[in-house]
């Protein structure tokens, strides 16, 4: 998470969003860079609404506005997926070598999901609050251009991104028969995905 006070935002970090590479970039423009532990790195609105913004509201009186990046739900557990390959998950028991993206999926869609599957939800992490806390700048992961141009104008900074935290490359696909069924248990996260405005041609 990245806090920038006169900019007046804060910029969540959704998990296999790619704000890692955000984070090293920006790190020596920000307020408040929260890297460790995961639980405060990766925090969702629900728990910057308990925790951080009463910092900030009672104390500098300042009401932070939201940002975050939202992933396509199906390439979102892909690199999930890709990330538990890499060679450092070797042993480990969540680890998805010997697993086929559909049996990872499989096993995500299932009320009990296993640790290797057990990755979260991207529309849960930004679900509004009832105070109204909810994000007010949300951008497609793939559309960094604009993700990386709204910075930019509201920081008054420019910078370059490296590439950090990267899943493995491979190619991967799901059976026609269980996308289905996982877009319709999951519509949530699909119907807020498509929801966000793509950058103009």
């Amino acid at each position: 998470m990245l806090i920038f006070y006169k900019a007046n935002l804060a910029f969540l970090s959704v998990p296999k969003t790619g704000t890692t590479a955000y984070v090293r970039a920006l790190r020596p423009h920000a307020d408040l860079v929260i890297s460790d532990p995961p639980a405060l790195k990766h925090a969702p609105v629900y728990r910057f609404n308990r925790f951080i913004r009463p910092m900030y509201k009672q104390v500098c009186e300042a009401e932070l506005e939201l940002m975050a990046v939202m992933r396509e739900p199906i390439d979102w557990l892909g690199s999930w997926y890709r990330f538990r390959r890499r060679p450092g998950m070797q042993g480990k028991p969540n680890a998805t070598f010997d697993l086929s993206f559909d049996d990872f999926v499989e096993a995500y869609m299932k009320g009990q999901r296993p640790g290797f599957a057990n990755v979260g939800s991207q529309s849960r992490f930004l679900r509004p609050q009832p105070n109204g806390i909810a994000v007010t700048h949300l951008f497609r992961y793939e559309d960094q251009p604009r993700l990386q141009g709204f910075l930019e104008e509201r920081l008054g900074v420019t910078f370059t991104l490296d590439r950090e935290n990267v899943s493995p490359d491979m190619a991967l696909s799901l059976s026609p028969a269980l996308e289905k069924r996982l877009r319709r248990k999951f519509s949530e996260e699909f119907d807020l995905y498509h929801s966000i405005a793509k950058a103009s041609m």
